[in-house]
């Protein structure tokens, strides 16, 4: 040592007493840590075990992403795995849907759909595009809407304001329609020039007065707006059925409170239903009130427990007239998702779409409705196979929100509620909003829509058919508990007809 210079020596004494200093800052914190751990009384694992019981929280919290990228396998994850999301990240990316070696889905799990490929399937040069189809024929502006996969409701202020202006971008750009979700029309959402669906929940967001009701004046507005298309009721969705939205109070800056009509940093509570209407009858006279008032196709969203209203609904409107009916509807599936929901609503209650969309087609084709109210099949549809099958089972159009959210950039990292997203998705914190720029992820909107369509009308054309639309129930085969599989066509969605559960009743059996 006493060869070193005299300045060395000097800074090794230096570093030995801000090490001697940290020792004993680091020894003072664990002493206060230690008796604040044996003086609180919340936790009872750090009263018991001061010092070592924080690690449990820190072990907990970790374990979320250890588990995601380290330890579970590709098919494992909830409520999307590693397979389905790295499918979107590459398909956003322009780099296809092809995988190597072989599948890793395991293809006789009971429920599993399977699709019946032609021994001679149709030469690609003898496939036909698919065509606009028609909605609201009734209305004074019926929308040809031209493609069957379309972006579902998410709402700007769940949403980032680039998340919101990037959709809109890639929407314009692959000619599929963006539908805005209950919190209202935003400039952002206009901003591609892409068409638009405009939804109106339980708070009337965008088209309220004063008192929560509709506004008819604002409602006029909105609707003299050439991008807007359609209209879309919201009755309920597939996370929280029964429930209102709910919009946390940091999500709600100045500008969101305008485009709602709400005020500025309270959370904004949706009620659980609409309180202008309690029946069916109710329900067309709304619709009919929004189409006569709007000029445009107007539609409900629902997702689906008690079936017994469609029926009294299908009836109706034989009574009043078709002109009466929905122009769609769209079927929500109960493993839908949204940023902020009670876990009790979200596993428990509501049919998935896999139950519900066939059922809901029957009960259509049964009245005589079918070809007068377009089907919209909504919750989980991210993939090409399940865009198939909700065509193969009756829908005339999807929807997906998260599928078009991961190609955003989200990483499912589950911080939807807390403002705290790290993708910029569904934050509104400056700092983390950066990360997501408007215009890659505009083109990765596109070339996921169109990988989507890509990629369904290979398996249509594999099942012989010339477009996705003419997809049937005949073409899918789903794996029984057996092992065996049926065609889907041979299975009886149909209800009986005596399911009506209304308010008070007791449950009746399904």
């Amino acid at each position: 040592m006493s060869m070193l210079p005299q300045w060395a020596m000097d800074a090794l004494n230096i570093l030995t007493q801000l090490f001697v200093l940290a020792l004993g800052a680091a020894a003072l914190a664990m002493i206060v840590m230690y008796i604040v751990d044996r003086a609180q009384t919340a936790d009872a694992v750090r009263r018991n075990y001061p010092l070592v019981g924080r690690f449990r929280n820190l072990f907990t919290t970790l374990g979320e992403f250890f588990r995601q990228y380290f330890f579970a396998m590709d098919r494992e994850e909830l409520p999307f795995n590693r397979a389905e999301r790295d499918w979107v990240y590459r398909s956003a990316r322009g780099e296809g849907g092809t995988v190597p070696f072989g599948s890793t889905k395991p293809m006789d799990k009971v429920g599993t759909a399977l699709f019946v490929n032609c021994a001679f399937p149709l030469l690609d040069d003898h496939a036909a595009a698919t065509e606009p189809l028609r909605i609201g024929p009734h209305a004074r502006k019926p929308y040809d809407a031209p493609s069957f996969f379309n972006i579902s409701g998410m709402s700007y202020g769940a949403l980032s304001k680039p998340a919101v202006r990037a959709l809109s971008r890639g929407a314009a750009k692959a000619g599929i329609w963006l539908n805005t979700g209950e919190g209202g029309l935003s400039p952002w959402h206009l901003e591609g020039g892409c068409d638009i669906v405009f939804q109106i929940g339980t708070a009337k967001y965008g088209v309220r007065n004063a008192a929560g009701g509709l506004d008819d004046r604002r409602l006029r507005d909105m609707a003299d707006i050439d991008a807007v298309k359609m209209i879309e009721l919201k009755l309920s969705q597939g996370a929280k059925p029964g429930k209102g939205g709910i919009l946390p109070a940091e999500k709600v800056t100045a500008e969101v409170a305008e485009i709602r009509g709400i005020p500025v940093g309270e959370a904004s509570i949706s009620p659980n239903r609409h309180p202008e209407f309690d029946d069916v009858d109710g329900l067309l006279d709304m619709i009919g009130h929004i189409r006569e008032v709007t000029g445009k196709p107007v539609g409900l969203k629902a997702v689906i427990g008690a079936y017994g209203w469609i029926e009294d609904m299908c009836e109706a409107i034989t009574r009043r007239g078709t002109e009466s009916a929905p122009d769609f509807f769209t079927i929500d599936s109960g493993d839908g998702g949204t940023g902020a929901a009670p876990m009790a609503l979200m596993d428990n209650v509501g049919l998935t779409i896999r139950e519900s969309l066939p059922m809901v087609v029957d009960i259509l084709e049964r009245y005589g409705l079918r070809g007068r109210v377009r089907v919209i099949a909504t919750g989980k549809l991210l993939l090409p196979g399940a865009v198939a099958w909700a065509l193969a089972a009756g829908a005339d159009f999807v929807q997906c929100g998260r599928g078009f959210m991961f190609s955003l950039g989200c990483i499912q990292a589950m911080k939807c509620h807390r403002n705290t997203c790290p993708t910029g998705v569904t934050t509104h914190d400056k700092r983390l909003q950066r990360g997501l720029v408007v215009t890659d992820k505009a083109e990765r909107v596109a070339r996921y829509a169109d990988t989507i369509r890509s990629h369904v009308e290979m398996i249509a054309h594999s099942c012989g058919v010339a477009e996705p639309r003419q997809l049937r129930r005949k073409h899918v085969r789903i794996i029984q508990e057996n092992g065996r599989s049926l065609p889907m066509s041979a299975i009886d969605f149909m209800p009986p007809p005596d399911g009506r559960n209304r308010p008070g009743d007791m449950p009746s059996q399904p």
